[in-house]
């Protein structure tokens, strides 16, 4: 961040006390944190825990997991059972919070989610989403996207899973 995103000045760096250098308003004469979206992902499996669901958005070939951004007031819980619902008409039994990467290129910070679908047989995809299928644990390290967040996401939980160190889930009621 270059110039505050009030004012429009340049930005310096400055000694915030118990931070380190942070960007600096002179004009406004306030610190300027760094601004940056939120969203999650999801490896959404099924009520067997033995497929997990990958989506395909338009104008790609790879499948990648499914995702989406955090709204304001949202938390990213309600995020997750929200664009499962919106993206494959899937509703969420339930999920734990795996971990978190920054992606650069569209300066977002995912939070990245396991969860469980109550019933694999009521998907309804919508318009952002091309085709979802259900893969195999195997099928599904084919497929995805290979060097991205998802890969990264969709192994750790599979490795999880398969060394049966993903713990309890969280239920929705």
């Amino acid at each position: 961040m270059k110039y505050c995103y009030v004012c429009g000045t340049e930005l310096h760096s400055k000694e915030c006390e118990g931070e380190g250098l942070i960007p600096y308003c002179d004009s406004c004469q306030v610190f300027r944190f760094p601004i940056f979206s939120t969203a999650i992902s999801t490896a959404v499996l099924n009520k067997e825990r033995n497929k997990v669901l990958l989506i395909r958005q338009y104008n790609m070939k790879d499948y990648i997991l499914l995702a989406g951004y955090v709204n304001r007031g949202e938390s990213a819980e309600e995020t997750l059972i929200r664009e499962v619902e919106e993206e494959v008409g899937l509703h969420v039994d339930e999920y734990k919070y795996m971990r978190s990467l920054y992606f650069e290129r569209s300066n977002t910070l995912m939070l990245n989610f396991v969860s469980v679908a109550h019933d694999e047989t009521l998907m309804q995809i919508n318009c952002e989403v091309e085709h979802a299928e259900w893969f195999t644990f195997d099928e599904a390290r084919k497929v995805i996207m290979k060097g991205s967040l998802a890969e990264s996401f969709l192994l750790t939980i599979l490795e999880r899973i398969e060394a049966d160190d993903l713990g309890r889930l969280n239920g929705i009621a």
